[in-house]
């Protein structure tokens, strides 16, 4: 997708090839996204966006956008612009082929009559719990309804008045002749039009009946001249009624249905339904929360839409189920901030040092790296003065072997400037450290000692004269648990701690930055300028911590 490197043809490339030399179709492919807008897409939906806009591309063919609106209960306009806005963010254009399912309505309603004509549909009064009984089980074959054997006179008639409103919701549906004793349970004669007096966000209050998605998805393909139907495997077993459909109906063309494993991911759920009630019950602050995996909150935490593709093209197309590690997914993204984010230095839980054998009024611009391994990205200045914010984390007053940090009587690097040694401590009455007194050796300019003496400890640190207030927002998993659908309720497995917020301290190179900049904080993480960053209010989400767990993982396992 985004590497020059050739990765191996997977299975539907084959099928596709196939298809192609056989001169199916007149030798073209057409492709489509065909979501539900009742909620954000989110990182499960990439795989399918990448899939069909780049196998179309890869073989000179179209990709259409279609919003499946066949129930107006759960969708929303609202969810078609955030759909629209996150497929063009990943970086993928339909052009002018943006469809809906509702603008096939009138065509589907005539489907729908042709189905009766034929003797292979009618209007079936069971209630909901009764179609339940008569359906049967997998070990048990359903039952004929009684209202199979209606005329096609009377059908549709029903059918109209199905379609005048003169029926009440639940009270009929329209459902396809095929065979109750079917081995697969979606055959056993499937609603196909049920009553919703609802009012649809395009169409209005034109219909108050709506198909049902089996029936109208595939015949919206056909319409389309979509050659190849790809999604997930759990429409598997959909697919001999989605062949049924277009076996009985006339329909201009023919596509074929592909089905491919779905991208499940630790941490995480993958379901509209789910994320919707996270949103409702306040356990996010909406559906573009950094800490939900939907595109929208990745995009808002930073990450970029270039990882994500690359992370679709590593994890390849496969015919079986499974689930990839979140860790994977993050170090596609660390490989690209890697390359590409800007180096600075930010203190997250500062304590003062102050250099005592420093002038006091004396400052000085200290010569930094702005990225390890681009060198051609040049130097930035740092500040550096007398009085110096460093992490908590890196100080201890008694620190035990193998602590290479600052402690009393200790020498470490302050990255980039100068060797500094812990003289003393002052510690306020209930004996915690706030102040830390060191001396610096002036000689050892770039953190080098002029004798050649080896100081193994290098940390960070800004300038407490120079340095500026900064909110962080530090985000983590939202489920603590690897697979949150092992509880009883997937709620129980949010994660606490998925969100802190803490006061830093930065070196003021950051508040000139604009928003959407991505940069990694030296022993920090990888941030991201919110949209509310400004010189006066500098603001910052963390994308990622330095840690790469997958990264070790690969090298332990020689991968």
């Amino acid at each position: 997708m985004d590497s020059e490197k050739v990765e191996p043809k997977h299975f539907i490339q084959h099928e596709v090839e196939k298809d192609l030399a056989a001169g199916k179709n007149d030798g073209r492919i057409m492709t489509r996204f065909p979501p539900e807008p009742n909620g954000y897409l989110h990182i499960g939906h990439t795989k399918a966006i990448c899939l069909n806009f780049e196998l179309s591309k890869q073989y000179g063919g179209l990709c259409n956008l279609r919003l499946d609106d066949t129930n107006p209960v759960k969708e929303d306009s609202k969810y078609v612009e955030a759909i629209k806005r996150d497929i063009q963010w990943l970086g993928y254009d339909w052009d002018n082929r943006l469809y809906f399912t509702s603008d096939y309505f009138p065509k589907l309603y005539q489907y729908a009559i042709n189905l009766i004509e034929k003797g292979l549909a009618y209007v079936c009064d069971l209630t909901a719990e009764e179609v339940r009984e008569y359906r049967g089980t997998l070990t048990e074959a359903g039952k004929n309804s009684p209202y199979r054997t209606r005329s096609v006179e009377e059908n549709l008639a029903l059918f109209e008045k199905m379609k005048n409103g003169e029926m009440e919701d639940g009270q009929s549906t329209l459902r396809a002749k095929i065979d109750m004793g079917s081995a697969n349970m979606n055959m056993r004669d499937p609603a196909i039009y049920r009553v919703r007096k609802v009012h649809h966000h395009r169409s209005g209050d034109e219909w108050c009946i709506y198909p049902m998605y089996d029936f109208a998805h595939g015949l919206s393909d056909a319409i389309e001249g979509i050659t190849h139907s790809l999604c997930s495997l759990e429409f598997e077993n959909h697919r001999p009624l989605y062949d049924w459909f277009i076996d009985n109906i006339d329909v201009p063309h023919r596509p074929r249905q592909i089905e491919f494993a779905r991208l499940n991911m630790t941490h995480t759920v993958m379901s509209k339904r789910k994320f919707l009630r996270l949103v409702e019950e306040g356990h996010v602050d909406g559906w573009d929360d950094p800490r939900m995996p939907t595109l929208a909150g990745m995009r808002k935490r930073g990450f970029s839409p270039s990882s994500i593709r690359d992370f679709c093209r590593r994890i390849g197309m496969a015919k079986a189920d499974s689930t990839v590690d979140v860790a994977m997914f993050h170090s596609c993204v660390r490989e690209e901030l890697n390359r590409e984010a800007h180096r600075y230095m930010a203190v997250l839980d500062p304590i003062k040092v102050v250099v005592t054998n420093y002038p006091e009024n004396q400052e000085e611009m200290i010569r930094s790296k702005i990225n390890q391994e681009d060198e051609s990205l040049g130097k930035r200045d740092m500040p550096f003065s007398r009085e110096l914010y460093i992490d908590r984390e890196d100080f201890m007053l008694n620190p035990p072997k193998k602590y290479f940090r600052l402690a009393p009587g200790r020498e470490v690097r302050f990255k980039y400037a100068y060797l500094l040694t812990c003289t003393d401590v002052i510690e306020d009455d209930s004996g915690n450290v706030v102040q830390i007194n060191c001396t610096y050796d002036p000689e050892s300019i770039g953190g080098l000692a002029p004798d050649g003496r080896k100081v193994k400890g290098t940390i960070h640190w800004v300038s407490a004269k120079h340095c500026l207030d900064a909110e962080l927002k530090l985000y983590d998993h939202l489920f603590a648990s690897e697979n949150p659908e092992e509880s009883d309720d997937f709620t129980q497995a949010l994660n606490p701690d998925s969100l802190k917020v803490v006061n830093a301290k930065i070196e003021p190179l950051l508040a000139s930055l604009p928003s959407g900049e991505r940069v990694q904080f030296e022993r920090v993480g990888y941030f991201y300028t919110t949209e509310q960053h400004s010189e006066q209010s500098p603001s910052f989400n963390r994308i990622l911590a330095l840690k790469d767990g997958w990264a070790k993982l690969k090298a332990k396992l020689g991968i």
